[in-house]
C-alpha cells in the first residue's frame, strides 16, 4: 500500500509540474517554494520569501549586486550602463542601455523608469514607499538619460536601484494597462517571461528570448507552492523537482548532502529574528521589565535548537554581514538578574505579556521556544495564533504587545535602523514601516548617519545607533537564519552561489542544466 501511494503521488506531481520535452531536453527547470500559494507579483508589493523568489527573475533593476553574491559593495551595471552624482551626492544621473525590450513588446526608456521609481515612492502602489521619502525628484533628461534629485543624501543609494523590493524596474505601459491585473500578471524586462499561474499550484514562466545579455539556457520554469516540508523533500527525491528550498535544519542538510547527484547551498543575508517590544504597553513601559526579558531569553541555546549551520546567535539588532553593523554586546542569560528586575519594577510575582503570532512553523515553534524559556524567569507569554497573513495585518495595526520579525533587508545598516527603529516607521503612524516597539531612542545618530560624507563617521555614528536601541532594549535580538536550498548537482547557476537578496540562488539566463 505505501509502494502505490508512493507511485501515485509521484504521478500526481509529474502531472502538475509538467514532465514535458524541455525538461527532457534539459531546459525546463522545476522549483518547489515553501507556501501555500502566490501572494503577489507586483515587485513593489512583493514582501514574502516565495513572492520575492519569482520577482528576481522578472525583473531588472538600475544596478544590480553581482549575480550569487550579497555584498553592497558589489554592485554593477544593469539597466543602467553608467551613473555620476554630484559632490554633495543629492543629485544622481543614470545612462540606460538601449537594447532593453519589454515583455510583451517595446523598447524600455528612461519614462519606464521614472514611473517605476516613482510607483515605488508611492504609499498607495509600494509596501517600501518609506525607502524613497528623500527622492525630491525623478525626470526623464532624454529616453536614455534618467536624473534623480535627492532632499538629503541616502546612504547606500544604489542599494534602492538594485532589482529588489523598491528598486525593480516595471514597464509603465504593461502596468498601466493591467491596473490591479498587475499582481497576477507582471511585465519586466528579467531573463524569464511571465506565463501561467494557477492558484495554490505553481507559477509558470519562459525565457525572454530577447533578453540583453543574451537568451537565456532554461526555456521554461515552473514554481510550484508546496507549503509541506515533507511533500517538497518526496518532489526532489523522485527527480519531479530540481531546485527546492529546504528546511532551516541542521538534520535537513546533512540528509539532503547524502542523497546522490545533490547539492546543498547555504547562504546570506541571514533574516534576523527579533522580538520586539511595544515600549509605550505596561509592564513594557518600564525598561527594567524590558531588561529582565532581555537576561530570560538564553539566545545560544535557540540558535542551537535552530541548527548550528542554518542559523547563528545575534549579536546586535542590526544583522552580521550588514555595512556598519557593529557587534554591540547583548544582555548574558541569568534568570536571578531577569527576576531582580521585576521585583524592582514593582513585579515580584513575575509579568504576563501577549503577542499575536503566526501559524507559520519556523516562527511558531520559535516564539514557543522562547515562550519557554521567558516562563524560567517569571515571564508569561501567551500567544494567539493566526495565520501568516493576518499576523502581518494586526500586528501592523499596533494590535500585539510583542512582536516576532524575522526579515532580512538591503545590507546596510540604514536600511535596518530606518524600518525597525526610527520614529517616523512607528506602526499606527502615516509614515509607519515597521517599528513595532516605537522605539525612537537613536533618531539622532540615524539621521546625522545619513547626511554624514565621512564613512568612518558614517560607520561610528550607526554603532553609536545600535549601543542605544541595544541599552534601551527596544528589541531582544535572537538569532539570524541563513537559506538552505537543495538542487540537482546538473543544474549550474552560472555563479558561485555565497549569497542572494531574493533569497534564492541565482536563476539568470547563464542557468543551465550541464552533463
Amino acid at each position: 500500500m505505501k509502494n502505490f501511494q508512493l507511485i501515485l503521488c509521484t504521478a500526481l506531481l509529474a502531472g502538475l509540474l509538467g514532465s514535458t520535452g524541455a525538461h527532457a531536453q534539459g531546459t525546463h527547470l522545476r522549483i518547489a517554494a515553501a507556501g501555500n500559494d502566490l501572494g503577489t507579483l507586483d515587485p513593489h508589493r512583493a514582501t514574502a520569501t516565495p513572492d520575492i523568489g519569482v520577482v528576481s527573475m522578472i525583473f531588472n533593476g538600475l544596478v544590480r549586486i553581482t549575480p550569487g553574491k550579497a555584498n553592497p559593495e558589489a554592485v554593477e551595471p544593469d539597466l543602467a550602463t553608467s551613473w555620476t552624482s554630484s559632490d554633495d551626492k543629492l543629485s544622481w544621473t543614470f545612462t540606460l542601455r538601449d537594447d532593453v525590450q519589454c515583455h510583451g513588446g517595446g523598447k524600455l526608456t528612461a519614462d519606464d523608469v521614472v514611473y517605476s521609481l516613482k510607483r515605488a515612492a508611492s504609499k498607495d502602489k509600494s509596501s517600501f514607499f518609506a525607502e524613497y521619502s528623500a527622492f525630491q525628484a525623478v525626470e526623464a533628461v532624454d529616453p536614455k538619460t534618467v536624473k534623480i534629485t535627492l532632499s538629503k543624501p541616502v546612504p547606500g543609494l544604489l542599494g534602492l536601484l538594485v532589482p529588489y523590493h523598491g528598486g525593480n524596474i516595471v514597464c509603465k505601459a504593461a502596468a498601466e494597462q493591467a491596473g490591479d491585473g498587475f499582481a497576477r500578471k507582471p511585465a519586466g524586462t528579467g531573463p524569464f517571461e511571465f506565463v501561467e499561474y494557477q492558484p495554490q499550484q505553481f507559477v509558470k514562466l519562459k525565457a525572454n528570448e530577447a533578453y540583453f545579455r543574451g537568451s537565456p539556457q532554461i526555456k521554461e520554469i515552473t514554481y510550484r507552492y508546496i507549503l509541506s516540508d515533507a511533500s517538497r523533500d518526496l518532489a526532489y527525491q523522485s527527480g519531479e523537482i530540481d531546485l527546492s528550498y529546504g528546511r532551516q535544519d541542521d538534520n535537513w542538510i546533512k540528509r539532503m548532502r547524502q542523497l546522490p547527484n545533490s547539492k546543498v547551498g547555504v547562504f546570506g543575508p541571514g533574516e534576523l529574528y527579533n522580538v520586539h517590544l511595544n515600549m509605550t504597553q505596561k509592564p513594557l513601559d518600564d525598561v527594567r521589565v524590558r531588561q529582565a526579558i532581555a537576561h530570560a531569553v538564553q539566545r545560544p541555546a535557540l540558535a542551537k535548537y535552530k541548527g548550528q549551520e542554518i542559523a547563528r546567535e545575534a549579536d546586535s539588532v542590526v544583522p552580521q554581514g550588514y555595512l556598519g553593523h557593529e557587534s554591540v554586546g547583548l544582555a548574558d542569560y541569568s534568570p536571578d538578574k531577569a527576576k531582580k528586575l521585576l521585583a524592582e519594577a514593582g513585579y515580584p510575582d513575575g509579568v504576563t505579556i501577549n503577542a499575536i503570532q503566526t501559524t507559520l512553523p519556523s516562527m511558531m515553534n520559535t516564539m514557543q521556544a522562547v515562550q519557554a524559556q521567558l516562563k524560567a524567569s517569571g515571564i508569561t507569554l501567551n500567544l494567539a495564533p493566526v495565520d501568516h497573513p493576518t499576523f502581518h495585518s494586526q500586528i501592523r495595526q499596533d494590535l500585539s504587545q510583542v512582536v516576532l520579525y524575522a526579515a532580512a533587508r538591503f545590507p546596510v545598516a540604514d536600511t535596518y535602523l530606518t524600518q525597525f527603529y526610527e520614529s517616523d516607521a512607528i506602526v499606527g503612524k502615516p509614515s509607519a514601516v515597521t517599528n513595532f516597539s516605537h522605539c525612537g531612542v537613536a533618531d539622532a545618530e540615524i539621521k546625522a548617519a545619513r547626511t554624514e560624507t565621512d564613512a568612518d563617521k558614517q560607520k561610528a555614528l550607526w554603532a553609536e545607533a545600535q549601543r542605544k536601541i541595544v541599552d534601551q532594549v527596544c528589541s531582544v535580538p535572537v538569532f539570524e537564519m541563513l537559506q538552505a536550498w537543495a538542487w540537482k548537482e546538473s543544474l549550474d547557476f552560472g555563479y558561485p552561489v555565497e549569497g542572494s537578496l531574493s533569497l534564492i540562488p541565482p536563476v539568470t539566463e547563464k542557468t543551465r542544466f550541464v552533463n
